[in-house]
């Protein structure tokens, strides 16, 4: 395993190791911020699911307050009126069959892909090109449906997606640090309500157990989870 820079060692001795409220973790975040680029905040919960069971696997969207400060290029599915609706909306790249044999060859320049459902015949076989970048079209994300324009504008308003992993965390990105601690404080609570919500019926014992956050190249802040609960 690599060594931790000294850059980053140094600012990881500056944090205690206990849990803070929110509004202190990404103070402390933003102090101690070290790279020379605008870092993304990540939000890290550890859950008490089994995500193996299906009936356990929380997932799920959420349109943060004030977006997540990436600019996304959206790609769109479509056919007849819809690819004239989905340009009409703002998405960078339009096509139908065209555009899945363009995908199928290895073009991926694009943040988000939206389907219609008359589409997801063609998109289906894309699965193994799409799946690992989480890039799959998705009905319970909003992104297979015929409203391409509300899909379209979601995605550039700050839609994030939330998934457990097999280890029973979720990663969310919640903005930039640019943003200012009040807003990150907006988007990250806007994030965990979201995940609190998802709860699955079938999840017993404590469900949200830690909550970790961090910038994309600095240290992780134990935030106090107990005081978001709701």
């Amino acid at each position: 395993m690599a060594k931790p820079g000294k850059k980053y060692r140094a600012a990881a001795s500056t944090i205690e190791n206990r849990p803070y409220e929110l509004n202190d973790a990404l103070a402390i975040i933003k102090n101690v911020a070290f790279a020379k680029f605008d870092e993304t905040v990540e939000v890290h919960m550890r859950l008490g699911v089994d995500p193996r069971h299906a009936d356990q696997m929380v997932r799920g969207t959420i349109v943060l307050p004030h977006g997540t400060g990436k600019t996304m290029r959206v790609a769109v599915i479509a056919q007849g009126e819809k690819i004239k609706e989905a340009e009409a909306a703002g998405a960078e790249i339009v096509g139908g069959d065209d555009l899945v044999e363009r995908i199928a060859g290895g073009f991926l320049e694009f943040d988000a892909l939206v389907a219609t459902p008359d589409m997801m015949k063609g998109v289906g076989r894309l699965g193994k090109v799409l799946g690992p970048r989480g890039l799959m079209p998705n009905p319970k994300t909003g992104t297979v449906t015929f409203d391409v324009t509300k899909a379209i504008k979601e995605i550039k308003a700050g839609k994030v997606e939330y998934r457990v992993d097999k280890t029973g965390i979720i990663h969310a990105p919640v903005g930039k640090l640019s943003f200012g601690v009040e807003k990150l404080v907006e988007n990250a609570k806007a994030l965990i309500d979201a995940v609190q919500k998802a709860k699955p019926s079938a999840a017993k014992g404590k469900y949200v157990k830690a909550i970790h956050m961090a910038s994309t190249m600095g240290p992780s802040v134990v935030v106090n989870a107990s005081a978001l609960e709701k």
